[in-house]
């Protein structure tokens, strides 16, 4: 594929960025604001996390079905689908009362980023030759980077100075733009696939994700070792069994997972669902460590995210050129590297953490992010048929948002866990934030090594197939 890339492409591609971009940065932009959300609406950290897990989570239930919308609906429709339930979604939240209408509107915003998201991948997948698909994918990387960049200082600032409602507010007028900027120039027509949609399967696969969570949930509540988080993964458990045998004997398929069954393929979606984990996790468990253990505000739990963050919105596309020239191994080897090293670190010295330290330990964490995200989808991408590449964009979103839910669940769980036993004393929330968000940067590590390990088993496999060729 050797046509031309017009402005019109690239305008539209910026559109369904910015519109992903707003979703993540409302996101990140909570997370510095937890203490402040918690005290208004009377709720704990295990409920007020579901400001962020929920979120995810449908997110995650939305992309899953977006392999079927792409080919169904054109991505101008699409796309203005997302961008008004976003802009309800925001004013929503903007005039919430109490918890329960900052989760619906959380929910209606979620409803957004699950369609814009996929579709960008969808503009660039669709509409990019190979030869610069490195290139735009990181430039799309890098758009939807900068939201985790100034999301935390964004939220910081606005919480420690005014209201956290002005977060919301000021989004208002910008969504207003890429409204009108998506619908003047997404011109993508769809496949107009007439299959069935698999309802049986998203019934199957929304059950277990969601029951997966509420189950980390509980050990939040009650702890790891508890009647609800067990009976939660027992459960579970089932679900999985029933999902397989559909996936094994059902008619219709919601996810194409076939495309699993290419050993690389399946290599780099465990790398990417990792990638992401670990993004999300460690920019939860920071501002908790900063805010309860460091006694910083909002703002400061914020900045010191944002040199990290925009370090790694800055080697995005940096990163998606390497990969062009030069193939995925490279690329992947350092952002594995540079996690496991900036997670081993944060572990090893978690009681001795400062602001500097942790600014500077986020940046090898966030540069390997970025170095690796878009580049481990578009190596995907470039694995299958054309035909298959929509899926590959689907099942791979799905993952990574799952990734980002459990991820939040997961580290808010440890620390919540910990804080059952005494009086929420300030020097008891103190220790246990210190010591759990230890535990969490453990957990961190054990999955960069994951990822790490799936590096090297593509190249091996890789090595195998040339040798076998000649």
């Amino acid at each position: 594929m050797n046509k031309a890339v017009t402005w019109k492409i690239k305008l539209s591609i910026l559109a369904g960025g910015l519109l992903s971009f707003i979703g993540i940065l409302i996101e990140t932009s909570l997370n510095v604001t937890f203490p402040t959300l918690m005290s208004e609406f009377h709720v704990n950290l295990a409920t007020i996390q579901w400001v962020t897990t929920g979120y995810l989570l449908l997110v995650t239930i939305v992309m899953s079905t977006t392999s079927y919308l792409v080919k169904r609906f054109d991505a101008q429709k699409l796309f203005l689908v997302a961008v008004t339930l976003c802009l309800l979604g925001t004013l929503v939240c903007a005039l919430a009362t109490n918890f329960e209408l900052l989760m619906l509107g959380r929910l209606l915003e979620a409803l957004a980023t699950g369609i814009s998201t996929p579709t960008l991948f969808h503009l660039i997948s669709s509409q990019i030759p190979s030869s610069k698909l490195g290139v735009y994918t990181g430039f799309a990387t890098m758009v939807t980077s900068f939201a985790p960049a100034l999301g935390p200082t964004y939220g910081g600032i606005i919480n420690n100075y005014t209201s956290w409602r002005l977060i919301f507010w000021l989004m208002v007028p910008i969504i207003i733009a890429v409204m009108i900027l998506g619908s003047c120039t997404i011109k993508l027509a769809a496949q107009h696939n007439n299959s069935r949609f698999d309802w049986w399967g998203l019934l199957v696969l929304s059950t277990m994700m969601l029951t997966l969570v509420s189950s980390i949930d509980q050990a939040g509540h009650y702890g790891f070792v508890s009647v609800p988080f067990a009976v939660g993964i027992l459960v579970t458990i089932c679900l999985l069994v029933l999902f397989v045998y559909h996936l094994r004997h059902g008619q219709r398929m919601l996810l194409n997972f076939n495309i699993l069954r290419q050993p690389a393929v399946s290599l780099r979606a465990v790398n990417f669902f990792i990638l992401q984990f670990i993004n999300i996790a460690v920019s939860f468990v920071i501002p908790i460590l900063s805010e309860q253990t460091l006694q910083t505000n909002s703002m400061t739990a914020g900045l010191i995210l944002l040199p990290g963050s925009i370090l790694g919105a800055v080697v995005a596309p940096f990163a998606g050129n390497l990969y062009d020239r030069h193939g995925a191994f490279l690329p992947l080897m350092i952002s594995n590297l540079s996690i496991c090293l900036g997670a081993l670190a944060l572990m090893l010295l978690t009681p001795y953490l400062t602001t500097s330290l942790i600014m500077f330990f986020y940046c090898f964490l966030r540069g390997g992010f970025n170095f690796g995200y878009g580049n481990t989808m578009s190596d995907a991408t470039k694995l299958v048929d054309d035909e298959q590449k929509p899926d590959v964009n689907s099942l791979f979103n799905t993952l990574q948002q799952y990734a980002g839910s459990l991820g939040t669940g997961i580290m808010s769980a440890v620390i919540a866990a910990l804080q059952l036993s005494q009086p929420h004393t300030p020097s008891f929330l103190a220790q246990t934030a210190r010591q759990g968000s230890q535990i969490d940067f453990g957990i961190l590590l054990v999955g960069a090594l994951v990822a790490l390990a799936t590096t090297l088993c593509v190249q091996r496999l890789t090595q195998q197939f040339h040798n076998k060729d000649i």
